[in-house]
């Protein structure tokens, strides 16, 4: 690691007092380094050297017990880097946190001798360029509660030992190229708070295992290709907070889940699932909730006002779907919303033509239609000279005689037909 040279006590302590990057402890009345963070995550930084390298003396820090590294291999064209393979182990004694985190120009496989580590405890490789599958012996590191593999080039499918990671409170995979469908054996993760799958090529039915993770609060699993319905395991995760399932060919409805048994949601997307069917009332229960995405699917029926009593709710969004009748929602909620209540692009939708005066009308919906009665006037009647003009069959159409259509009458039926017809053109 072409950085510095701790050669000597006096180096260590001249490095643990001259940066944040550095920290250090006491072992036999000599100073050792237990941690080193380099690069520009803090003020007083511990700088990359302009052209970065692994050297033998990083391995030599014996009493290491977090090692970062953020933003140091930059060039994946003009000088990538491959962790090293070997030498792990001899930090396997007190290592407990290793990140890799913003390195583009960090590339190739994860090494095998990862899976020596067994003190990790915290395991963080984000936004390089690392490829290859998910190594398999991480998942021998039993002691691990935070694994982050998020935002490289990984590929193949997740690895079925990762489920024995008992301990695990965060898993992220979030951001690379796995296929395949999820493995059964992630039901195991019972002390699971966040699992983020999102923006992969994941593939087949949302297993029932997953009501297993009773603790878990966040689960993302957007820009996927599940498919095969919604799980009523799905109900049963009542420590959920967010649940983002969006834009997966999940199709199925939501009639079929007991939405009231997930008190604690704050957050839930369903867009793009190709959904089917009405919006249950029971999601008008989720006290807690401040977003509802359900917007690009085939939702048919009306719109229950009960949405609106959400007492939290900041944005819902039900665009482009197939929801008809009035909206009966107040002009105070679409002021409060504003365009954060999406409506739009439900071509049998309105809104009450009332609300037009108040200056809250939600955007992107018509007005609904006002029904005006015509009634044919009679062939037979005629006024005292005997003739119709055509003002006078138009008025006798709005329902008023014609004996009254008579100078006064005339000028001011006319223009009641003419505002009439004028509001027309805006139905």
């Amino acid at each position: 690691m072409c950085i510095f040279s701790l050669k000597s006590p006096k180096n260590v302590m001249h490095f643990c007092f001259i940066s944040q990057g550095v920290s250090c402890d006491l072992f036999d009345g000599l100073w050792y380094v237990t941690a080193l963070s380099i690069g520009p995550i803090l003020d007083n930084y511990l700088d990359c050297a302009p052209i970065v390298e692994f050297r033998p003396q990083l391995f030599k820090l014996k009493h290491l017990k977090s090692l970062t590294f953020f933003s140091c291999f930059v060039s994946p064209h003009e000088h990538p880097i491959i962790i090293p393979s070997k030498n792990w182990e001899k930090l396997a004694g007190n290592l407990e946190t290793l990140e890799f985190r913003s390195n583009p120009g960090l590339i190739g496989k994860v090494p095998s001798s990862f899976g020596s580590l067994i003190r990790l405890q915290s395991l963080v490789l984000l936004e390089n360029g690392l490829t290859g599958e998910l190594p398999r012996n991480v998942g021998n590191l039993t002691k691990l509660k935070r694994l982050v593999l998020a935002a490289n080039w990984f590929y193949g499918r997740i690895p079925d030992n990762f489920g024995g990671l008992n301990e695990l409170l965060i898993l992220d995979l979030s951001r690379n190229l796995l296929s395949g469908s999820l493995p059964l054996t992630l039901g195991g993760l019972n002390s699971l708070l966040k699992l983020d799958l999102s923006n992969n090529q994941l593939v087949g039915s949302l297993p029932t295992v997953m009501c297993y993770m009773k603790n878990l609060t966040l689960l993302d699993l957007r820009n996927n290709r599940f498919s095969g319905g919604l799980t009523k395991s799905l109900q049963e995760m009542y420590s959920l907070e967010e649940m983002a399932l969006s834009n997966n060919p999940i199709g199925g409805d939501l009639q079929g889940l007991e939405w009231h048994s997930l008190q604690n949601l704050v957050v839930l997307d369903l867009s793009n699932m190709g959904l089917t069917g009405e919006i249950p009332e029971s999601i008008a229960e989720l006290k807690r909730l401040r977003f509802l995405g359900l917007r690009g699917n085939r939702l048919t029926g009306n719109l229950s006002p009960k949405l609106a009593t959400l007492p939290c709710v900041s944005a819902l969004y039900l665009d482009g779907n197939n929801l008809t009748g009035e909206l009966k929602f107040s002009g105070w909620f679409y002021g409060k919303m504003g365009r954060r209540f999406g409506a739009w692009n439900n071509p049998n939708l309105c809104y009450p033509v009332g609300l037009m005066s108040t200056g809250h009308a939600p955007y992107g919906v018509k007005p609904c239609q006002q029904e005006v009665s015509l009634v044919e006037a009679s062939t037979n009647s005629k006024l005292g000279d005997g003739n119709f003009n055509q003002n006078s069959r138009l008025m006798a159409s709005l329902g008023f005689p014609s004996y009254v259509i008579d100078g006064f009458w005339r000028f001011y039926l006319v223009q009641v037909f003419m505002m009439v017809q004028l509001l027309n053109c805006f139905l």
